[in-house]
């Protein structure tokens, strides 16, 4: 697996890991030790990862990432990307998986090493507005 830049190894993943449903392939592209921080929750280790993927898939079913803006810093180390999930609710957010169509969106900013691998990823998505809407909840927070 080769790639010319780093915005072109987080675009492959979000391709071949999310988009075709495929967590094992997460291999190919994070260190053993990799971390993912997702709304202050710190899951770490790539097999630990691979399960959060898997759990994560589960949930939204037909999941589409899309990509909608990344790039990266001069020396490739950071790569960030504003995108939007589209799928079908299968119990997303511990929601009632009652099918209906659902988007969301998110920001991911990524470390990445000098071999290409992806080292740590923090995200940002917009779960509380998602939230809002299946359950029909009028609640604001301030």
């Amino acid at each position: 697996m080769a790639y010319g830049s780093s915005v072109e190894i987080v675009e492959a993943f979000w391709d071949e890991v999310w988009n075709a449903h495929a967590p094992e392939r997460i291999d190919d592209f994070v260190t053993e030790d990799f971390v993912i921080t997702s709304g202050g929750e710190r899951i770490e280790g790539r097999e630990n990862f691979k399960a959060w993927v898997t759990a994560f898939l589960d949930r939204v079913q037909d999941l589409r990432l899309e990509a909608v803006e990344t790039f990266q810093n001069q020396d490739g180390t950071r790569v960030a990307s504003r995108w939007v999930v589209h799928g079908k609710n299968n119990g997303f957010l511990g929601t009632e998986p009652d099918q209906q169509p659902i988007s969301f969106s998110g920001t991911a900013v990524w470390a990445v090493d000098a071999d290409g691998k992806l080292v740590h990823n923090w995200v940002e998505r917009a779960s509380w507005e998602l939230f809002q809407r299946l359950t029909g909840s009028s609640a604001t927070t301030a």
